[in-house]
């Protein structure tokens, strides 16, 4: 086993990657736990340098593993602190700016009240939240990062898509990070004296160096990134609160009013749910005796709490556009200078420092790191899981590829960061909350004790969690299902998010008999038509193939 941390933490991790071994013997193991173990002799400079690079990082304790599966023996103890780890790893990825920004679309945008899209974010955050934290019980069960999981109802080709999809999300939401990052960074510096150009190099670099050198400097920065967010979010409530509009009702007519707060919801759900695509990414360390509901309810609150936490700081900031002057010129330069017009302006008889108020805003800004290392880490995952021939390529190659990509991205789209957010988020939520349908499905239907008796992995009659799937067999085509009727009922639920989804730049036919503007309602018809054709199409393609 290697080397753990005092918290129960895995250091060593990847010791044994240049290893081969599995549950039985290491002349018939099934897994490759190396990327670049291949029964071929490779010369390339590029080849040599990664395997260097690769020691190196060993060499220091630090993860070389990429997408390869965790053995059960390479799992660190399981200790009090692995139980709180969960919900510092959260909390640290939610008190963040992002979220604050998104939580002011839902008066500025959607015309909202107080009350109602504080609302709307709770039960939002609700729902997308059960799905995160339930994806998040197969890392340790598994082994397998999430991705590598949807192949056991997807396949090995279908899978594809997902990752690709998976891989947008996550280069679109840290494109957003840096945005808002470099808009509080710029918003702060003298006369605006710092580009926002310069605050989104500066931290895409920073969020290079916490992912790219493996889940243990990544897990330790998560565990105590989140105190000084805390503190700082905690002062902006004080300071502005007083501020906030609480009485204004939502604007509209009662059709258009109810389209928007089911729009406003579906868009809290889809920022939520999209962490489902890597949650059980960050877990595959731990023992496959940790507890499914301890994990699954820690995690629960911990996203629940930190989503509502921020996203009501952001409502009350937009809520108060109209009738405070300073939010409303600072909403004119971005969404970040709003957040810093609420930590330095004050309607209050003792107006607040504007020195410590700047400082309480880098601290926000620099926080954005805690959510941007997380989709870094996983993007250098998910492009391995694209094929055996992307896994020769070792994970911090492609963690680097991925901050090139939305670094650019970001530097391109950073005078448009609403549109982004209410025309791709909502977008990519779609695709989550449909794969997590036909999971439970499988779950539900095939591989509990309550199930149909099909034979699928069925070892010994044990029906337990996650007992009846066979995690060796993650790399073997031939041995995954073939993902037919996933890959239909996946077509299905997109067609019903399509004929539901209200964007600005497409809204569904049935999505415009609500209001003026359309409801949002892809999320919940692709939910529940996918969770509906799922069933009798699994049960086909067992009785047709077997797997």
């Amino acid at each position: 086993m290697s080397a753990l941390t005092p918290d129960g933490v895995e250091h060593g991790l990847g010791r044994t990657a240049l290893q081969k071994s599995d549950k039985d013997s290491p002349s018939d193991s099934k897994e490759s736990i190396h990327p670049n173990d291949d029964n071929t002799n490779t010369t390339s400079k590029f080849a040599t340098y990664t395997k260097d690079f690769e020691r190196t990082l060993l060499k220091y304790n630090l993860e070389a593993r990429g997408v390869q599966r965790v053995l059960p023996h390479e799992s660190h103890a399981l200790t009090w602190r692995s139980y709180l780890q969960p919900f510092f790893f959260w909390c640290s990825i939610n008190l963040a700016a992002q979220n604050v920004t998104l939580g002011m679309l839902g008066p500025y945008i959607f015309a909202l009240s107080f009350r109602d899209a504080s609302l709307c974010a709770f039960f939002g955050s609700l729902i997308g939240s059960i799905a995160v934290a339930y994806i998040a019980t197969f890392g340790p069960v598994s082994g397998n990062r999430t991705l590598i999981f949807a192949r056991y109802t997807f396949g090995w080709y279908p899978t594809k898509l997902l990752v690709i999809l998976e891989l947008i999300v996550l280069l679109g939401y840290s494109m957003i990070d840096l945005v808002i990052a470099g808009q509080i960074l710029s918003a702060v510096s003298a006369h605006g004296s710092m580009s926002i150009v310069v605050g989104i190099i500066v931290v895409a670099i920073i969020g290079w160096l916490i992912s790219t050198f493996g889940i243990w400097v990544f897990h330790t920065y998560q565990r105590y990134a989140f105190i000084p967010q805390l503190i700082a979010y905690s002062i902006l409530y004080g300071i502005s609160s007083h501020n906030y509009d609480l009485s204004t009702p939502s604007q509209g007519d009662s059709r258009t009013v109810i389209g928007n707060r089911i729009s406003f919801l579906s868009l809290t759900l889809a920022a939520a749910i999209t962490y489902g695509g890597g949650a059980a990414d960050y877990f595959v360390y731990y023992p496959v005796t940790t507890p499914p509901v301890a994990l699954f309810s820690i995690s629960l609150v911990s996203l629940l709490s930190s989503f509502t936490f921020t996203y009501c700081v952001g409502i009350g900031l937009a809520s108060a556009i109209s009738s405070i002057p300073a939010y409303s010129s600072a909403n004119e330069v971005s969404q970040g200078a709003l957040i810093v017009a609420g930590f330095t302006e004050s309607t209050s008889p003792s107006n607040f420092n504007t020195g410590f108020g700047k400082f309480l805003a880098v601290v926000v800004a620099l926080g954005l790191i805690g959510n941007l290392a997380p989709p870094t880490y996983s993007s250098g995952i998910d492009f391995q899981v694209l094929g055996k021939n992307f896994q020769k390529i070792p994970r911090v190659v492609w963690n680097t590829v991925a901050v090139i990509i939305y670094a650019v991205c970001a530097l391109a789209g950073r005078d448009h960061l609403a549109e982004i957010f209410t025309n791709f988020l909502a977008l990519m939520g779609y695709w989550v909350i449909i794969w997590f349908a036909i999971t439970v499905g499988e779950q539900l239907f095939f591989r509990s004790r309550f199930g149909f008796k099909m034979g699928i992995g069925d070892k010994e009659g044990r029906r337990g969690w996650g007992q009846t799937y066979d995690w060796t067999v993650w790399n073997s085509p031939q041995e995954l299902p073939h993902g037919i009727a996933a890959f239909v009922a996946f077509l299905v639920g997109w067609a019903g998010a399509i004929l539901c989804m209200a964007q600005y730049w497409y809204i569904g036919p049935i999505a415009t008999l609500v209001g003026d503007a359309g409801a949002d309602m892809g999320n919940f018809v692709g939910l529940s038509w996918a969770a509906l054709v799922y069933p009798p199409l699994r049960w086909l393609e067992l009785r047709k193939f077997g797997r």
